[in-house]
């Protein structure tokens, strides 16, 4: 059994006090623990802010970019064991392993080659100066500089690696050195990977701090030009949000929280066109792709009543031809969730959603699992659900309201309407992600105008793009992640918009020449 360690200082140490027991959710053998206890929060972040924080700012954004490239390649280097572990750890199929870890190093590559695009600079300068006064002689700008603190970031089970890169290489071209702190659960895989970042031996020493477990004081040592960048439940969330060291510190917070994501079906599609299909295929894959545990997965489903049964018909028949079971199994395409806590949370859900839903498939447990004898492992079979009335007050408290973070999705049939299917989208109080399916151009745009308030991304499902688009669930580094309301309210990735976290935006204002040869951008 490994025991996990946290790098802290530039040293891998080993936690003491009471163990955390990690499981394989398919044998639900424990394979790791993992204990933080004996780890000063307080001294680790003030060595990376110390020494971390002038190393980065040193180097120009093409020096950073190419530190990039080479974490990238030293995770491709591992891609297999990374991939093993996932499945292991994290109860992945070999498919959703890639997702993670295939993410992970496709992001800093990202961000590597923004860094080369950026230049020799060390700051930004945002927008053209501007004539002030009616002066020629007086002027001003904006310059982004990056906060002399840490970037701490608190990750989510579900995606160890991506959650840990994606977060860390915009930090890292901006500038700010990171404190990474990864689920517990899945924290095997997220160690893994972080002793490879360290032994490409490209990141300054303090630029990387990693803590393994549940440590002591870790946002109590948090202090005025930290940041602090949060993955998981809005419970959680809210509470960090609203932590007396957070809020008498000034910290700013980027939440990425859960989220009731929608897909809607255009009046203009039949049965069997292009497009129908297309919401087939990706309302599968979100459903089955991580077992469901995905903060980006589709929950509701928004079909015109005309072709409501045989969207209901079609989705239910496809899921039914999926194989669930132990990841190593020939033709498993979907195994357990990651643990006892989630199997229990998923059915409790599943258990209020009946009161207002019909069950079309889906009975708790699948009655096959491939690989797996007897009734052990974490299992949760793919389920259908369909409400009659999804404007109803009660639905409304509960389809559109919680999330069930597992392999289930609610069809709702609706009047084909941009108003309506707005409306409804617009009761879930804000989403990571909304999808519309339709080659009418009219409809698309009217909805995604309507959606867009309410969504930090919109996805649009036409017939062109029917065989090559990725599922709307798939997050790509050159587009925002992030979403408004209950979605946490915050922004991740989105190219260089996403370094604006962890710079200072300051206007700068004087003689008009001056101020221009003063920041020119280098």
């Amino acid at each position: 059994m490994e025991t996990l360690q946290s790098y802290v200082r530039g040293e891998w140490v080993t936690g003491t006090g009471d163990a955390t027991k990690l499981v394989n959710p398919t044998t639900e053998e424990v394979v790791a623990q993992v204990a933080a206890g004996g780890i000063d929060m307080g001294r680790a972040l003030k060595h990376a802010r110390e020494v971390g924080g002038p190393a980065l700012r040193a180097m120009t954004f093409r020096e950073r970019g190419a530190m990039l490239m080479t974490l990238s390649e030293s995770l491709l280097a591992i891609r297999d064991e990374l991939l093993d572990l996932s499945m292991i750890n994290n109860g992945s199929t070999r498919s959703d392993a890639k997702f993670d870890v295939d993410g992970a190093s496709f992001t800093l590559a990202a961000y590597a080659e923004l860094g080369e695009s950026l230049g020799d600079g060390r700051y930004l300068v945002d927008g053209e100066p501007i004539e002030l006064l009616r002066s020629r002689k007086l002027g001003g700008l904006h310059i982004k500089t990056p906060y002399h603190g840490v970037a701490m970031h608190i990750n989510a089970f579900n995606f160890p690696a991506w959650g840990l890169a994606e977060k860390a290489a915009v930090a890292w071209l901006a500038g700010m050195p990171v404190v990474s702190k990864p689920a517990t659960a899945t924290s095997w895989i997220a160690e893994v990977l972080a002793r490879a970042l360290v032994k490409a031996g490209a990141l300054p020493d303090g630029a990387f701090t990693f803590i393994a477990g549940h440590p002591v004081g870790m946002v109590e040592s948090l202090q005025t030009g930290d940041v602090l960048a949060f993955t998981g439940s809005s419970g959680v969330g809210n509470h960090l949000r609203t932590h007396p060291r957070v809020i008498g510190q000034g910290v700013p917070v980027n939440v990425e929280a859960d989220s009731v994501n929608s897909a809607v079906l255009g009046p203009d599609v039949s049965a069997g066109d292009d497009v129908f299909d297309m919401l087939v295929r990706d309302a599968v894959r979100e459903v089955i792709q991580k077992t469901g545990q995905k903060c980006t997965a589709t929950r509701r489903i928004f079909v015109p009543t005309e072709v409501a049964d045989d969207f209901t018909e079609a989705l239910a028949s496809d899921l039914s031809r999926i194989s669930v079971g132990d990841p190593f199994t020939e033709g498993v395409r979907m195994g357990p969730v990651v643990n006892a806590r989630q199997r229990d949370d998923i059915m409790a859900g599943l258990g209020r959603f009946s009161s207002v839903t019909s069950t079309v498939r889906g009975a708790g447990r699948p009655d096959t699992v491939a690989g797996v004898a007897g009734d052990g492992g974490f299992f949760v079979d793919s389920h259908v659900l369909r409400t009659s009335d999804p404007a109803a007050s009660l639905a409304a408290d509960l389809v559109h309201d919680e999330e069930v973070f597992g392999p289930v999705t609610t069809i709702l049939p609706y009047d084909g309407s941009v108003s309506q299917a707005a409306q409804l989208v617009a009761r879930g109080r804000g989403s990571l992600v909304a999808s519309v399916y339709s080659d009418d151009r009219d409809f698309s745009r009217d909805l995604v105008l309507d959606l867009a308030p309410w969504s930090g991304r919109v996805t649009l499902g036409s017939a062109k793009v029917a065989e090559s688009a990725p599922s709307p669930g798939a997050v790509l580094p050159q587009l925002v992640h992030g979403g408004p309301g209950r979605a946490g309210g915050g922004e991740e990735l989105g190219g260089e918009r996403g370094m604006d976290f962890y710079l200072q935006r300051t206007a700068v204002q004087g003689y008009r020449p001056l101020v221009e040869r003063l920041f020119d951008g280098s």
